[in-house]
């Protein structure tokens, strides 16, 4: 539990210190098939051309995060003013970009939607472009959190879910499981990207709760009652809950709220 304890608060300091409201310069390349994307790290599957519109990136390590930063939203727009709009593009992560010479590839669409109406082939014939970036809350509207049981799940010695539209600017660092209406909590393992698991899964009816980096000490978000006791791999279901908070920061003298 220690061990847990410590890990824990090394995986909400780190994030709390990642300036990612801050303005980022770097090159942005991009992939023809958005299907590269989402088949990617974080273990979205097809599910992810339904995120944000088939606006997908995969990102370098240090936004990538071992998966934690999957899901993470982020306003893009590149810097040539003749060809590019104002406003850019927001992109949801997907994937891992292991190549440190660009933070981001995005996909096809994403990238032509940093264009200005009409030279969306101009920007895709150049293939890469200086762009600057800043992480942006992400907002599912109406759509609550959701959690998919993987098709690897096995009732009753193993489950596997996939977490889906999580709203807000935070990360997920840790989640646990019990039976509805039980005390007794086990933790889940991240096994990749979005994807956590464990072997230890209690009978009935199912209740999660969420560690997430909201503040300096993280929160906790619970929902309730999640999984119905027929859970099925391959659905997905409704946490009746969804995160809106904005993680603080260490270092955020750089933002102002202003992006001139």
């Amino acid at each position: 539990m220690a061990f847990f304890l410590c890990l824990l608060f090394f995986l909400i300091f780190a994030s709390a210190n990642a300036c990612d409201r801050c303005v980022h310069q770097t090159k942005a390349a991009y992939f023809s098939k958005a299907s590269a994307l989402s088949t990617g790290a974080c273990g979205y599957g097809s599910l992810a051309l339904g995120i944000s519109g088939g606006h997908l990136a995969a990102a370098v390590p240090s936004i990538y995060k071992d998966g934690a930063g999957c899901g993470a939203c982020f306003q893009i727009r590149c810097k040539n003013a003749n060809l590019c709009t104002k406003e850019g593009t927001i992109v949801t992560v997907t994937d891992l970009n292991p190549n440190n010479r660009t933070d981001f590839v995005l996909s096809s669409r994403a990238f032509t939607a940093l264009a200005r109406k009409g030279l969306g082939q101009d920007i895709l014939k150049l293939g890469l472009v200086d762009v600057e970036y800043k992480r942006v809350p992400c907002d599912y509207k109406n759509q609550n959190l959701a959690v998919r049981v993987e098709e690897s799940s096995q009732k009753p010695h193993y489950l596997a879910i996939k977490i889906l539209y999580q709203g807000g600017q935070t990360e997920i660092v840790a989640v646990d499981v019990a039976q509805v209406g039980s005390p007794n909590w086990s933790f889940l393992s991240r096994n990749h990207g979005a994807v956590w698991d464990t072997s230890r899964v209690p009978g009935g009816a199912l209740q999660l709760r969420f560690v997430v980096t909201a503040g300096y000490d993280g929160k906790w978000i619970w929902a309730k009652s999640v999984l119905p006791s027929d859970w099925k791999p391959g659905t997905a279901y409704d946490s009746g809950v969804q995160i809106s908070d904005i993680a603080q920061e260490g270092c955020s003298p750089c933002d102002d709220g202003s992006w001139k």
